[in-house]
C-alpha cells in the first residue's frame, strides 16, 4: 500500500520510491561532464558515508556548495551568450536580406565556378566572369544569396562572388 511518504513526483507524474530509484539506477547516463546532478550526487554520497563520529566540518560543505553555485551561474551565463549569439546572427541575415533586396532589378557582375570533367574524367573548374539581372533573394544553407537571371538560365549567387553592381542602363 503506497502513501505519500514513499511515492515521487517527477515532471508531474507520480511513482513509487523504490520502483522510480530501480529505474534511475539500470538507466546508463551517457554524459561525460560532470553536471550539477553528479555534483549533488557526489554530495548526497558524502554525507551519507562520513563518520558519524567524525563529521566533516560544515564550513567545507558551504564551500563546495559556493563552488558548485558558481559553476552553475557560469554555465548559465555560456548558453544564455550562446542563444543571444543566435539572435544577433539572426539580426545581421535578416539585415542583409533586406539590403540585398534593394538590388533587385539592378545588372550584376559576378564570378561563376564551372565544375566539369575531362575526358578522363577527373574533375575541372573554372571560373568564369557573368553579368545577369537580380531577380530575386535566397537563402541557401542559412546564408543569404541573390537569384540572378543571365541568358534566360536563373543562377544563385553567393555575395562573396559578387564584383559589381549596376542599375539597369535599357528602357522598356
Amino acid at each position: 500500500m503506497s502513501n505519500s511518504l514513499n511515492t515521487i513526483t517527477v515532471d508531474g507524474v507520480t511513482y513509487n520510491a523504490e520502483a522510480y530509484a530501480a529505474t534511475q539506477k539500470t538507466e546508463p547516463k551517457k554524459n561525460d561532464e560532470l553536471g550539477k546532478d553528479a555534483f549533488l550526487q557526489l554530495l548526497v554520497a558524502q554525507l551519507k558515508n562520513q563518520d558519524p563520529l567524525d563529521p566533516q566540518d560544515n564550513s567545507s560543505y558551504i564551500a563546495e556548495l559556493a563552488q558548485f553555485s558558481s559553476l552553475e551561474q557560469m554555465t548559465n551565463v555560456v548558453t544564455n551568450l550562446e542563444d543571444m549569439s543566435k539572435i544577433v546572427s539572426n539580426i545581421d541575415t535578416s539585415v542583409l536580406i533586406g539590403q540585398l533586396s534593394g538590388m533587385i532589378g539592378n545588372n550584376i557582375d559576378w564570378i561563376e565556378t564551372i565544375n566539369e570533367a575531362d575526358e578522363e574524367g577527373n574533375p575541372l573548374s573554372h571560373q568564369e566572369s557573368m553579368t545577369g539581372v537580380v531577380t530575386g533573394v535566397t537563402i541557401v544553407e542559412g546564408n543569404p544569396n541573390i537569384v540572378v537571371e543571365s541568358g534566360g538560365e536563373k543562377y544563385i549567387v553567393d555575395i562573396a562572388n559578387i564584383g559589381h553592381v549596376y542599375e539597369s542602363t535599357t528602357t522598356e
